[in-house]
């Protein structure tokens, strides 16, 4: 009975373990495919040598996505991505051209400065609704309240080669991480989508700094 057992287990692991290393495969191509380079300079946050990476995508008129960075970023940041155990990376993902025109003006104010990038993203989700409705006059006061004038912000939306890279990505995005919605986080290559509470995305961290 022992011998019939342990052919049978051999058996069934036979079958298993490539359903798993197929897996780990299959991951380990999406999180290198995540991590290519876009069009835009990367909006990153955290050790490089992390041993999670986060990645986001996120529209600046998604409630979820605002939610999530009023509820749950804090919390990350301060338990994980300032401790070293966790890179945080932004992309943007526009469900309109309202929230295009809102992350084309965050990129004219960090200037390719990551951190100023995600102050700005702040401020543009704490007005989203104004900016729904409102956009342009959200847009010169987000910018007002940045140093920017308003010639600066109307110069900035006039920038056609950061609208075509924002494009760009947005396509990379869908036709070969298969994004179709916001948010959507990438957990070292594992999609997830839609929005998480910060048990959830902890739940989910932890395995992953133990290996």
């Amino acid at each position: 009975m022992n011998a019939l057992r342990t052919i049978a287990t051999i058996i069934l692991l036979a079958f298993i373990a490539p359903c798993f290393a197929g897996s780990a495969i299959a991951q380990s191509a999406m999180a290198a495919a995540v991590a290519k380079p876009v069009s835009l300079p990367e909006i990153a946050i955290g050790s490089a040598k992390a041993p999670v990476t986060i990645t986001e995508y996120a529209s600046m008129s998604c409630s979820h996505c605002a939610a999530f960075g009023e509820n749950v970023f804090p919390m990350l940041r301060s338990k994980y991505i300032d401790t070293g155990k966790v890179r945080f990376v932004f992309r943007e993902f526009p469900l309109d051209i309202k929230a295009a025109a809102a992350s084309i003006l965050a990129r004219c104010i960090a200037k390719n400065d990551s951190e100023k990038y995600l102050g700005a993203v702040e401020t543009l989700f704490k007005q989203q609704e104004r900016l729904i409705a409102e956009t342009k006059a959200t847009l010169l006061f987000v910018g007002k309240l940045n140093g920017m004038s308003e010639q600066d912000v109307v110069t900035c939306q006039a920038d056609q080669e950061q609208f075509d890279k924002l494009t760009a990505d947005q396509k990379y995005a869908v036709q070969t991480l298969k994004v179709d919605s916001t948010p959507t986080f990438f957990l070292n290559g594992e999609r997830l989508k839609g929005a998480m509470s910060f048990e959830e995305l902890e739940e989910r961290i932890k395995p992953l700094l133990k290996k």
